[in-house]
């Protein structure tokens, strides 16, 4: 088995549509939820605060410089994510196809290389 994170990820249109009907979009997210808990690959699912009530640690630079949220020049924003322990990216991505999502948001998937993977400190 390995981890994928399915990043969900939203533009202002995808989001602005999400909120109309955010009670039925809800509703289909918590369905989603327990079919990946009775599947036994659901490990964690989050989704995040309004991107206005961020901060951007920007290392350009010299020295790092915050800015707070909202963030004029992003065009998709990361909304939340599933992270699942399933067998193949193609099942992750079978899983991502049946995630709620409002017209015009998008799916990332990437796949959590396990500790084994990441090269250690003093290799």
């Amino acid at each position: 088995m390995s981890k994928y994170l399915l990043i969900m990820r939203g533009t202002d249109e995808s989001n602005a549509a999400m909120m109309a009907d955010i009670e039925e979009l809800m509703a289909r997210t918590h369905r989603f939820i327990e079919e990946t808990v009775k599947a036994g690959v659901l490990l964690a699912a989050e989704g995040l605060d309004d991107p206005g009530q961020g901060v951007v640690v920007d290392f350009s630079g010299e020295t790092p410089v915050v800015t707070d949220g909202p963030y004029g020049e992003t065009k998709e924003l990361f909304g939340g994510f599933f992270l699942l322990d399933v067998a193949s990216k193609e099942e992750a991505v079978e899983w991502a196809k049946r995630v709620p999502a409002a017209p015009g948001s998008k799916i990332e998937i990437r796949r959590v290389p396990g500790s084994d993977e990441v090269p250690q400190v003093g290799e």
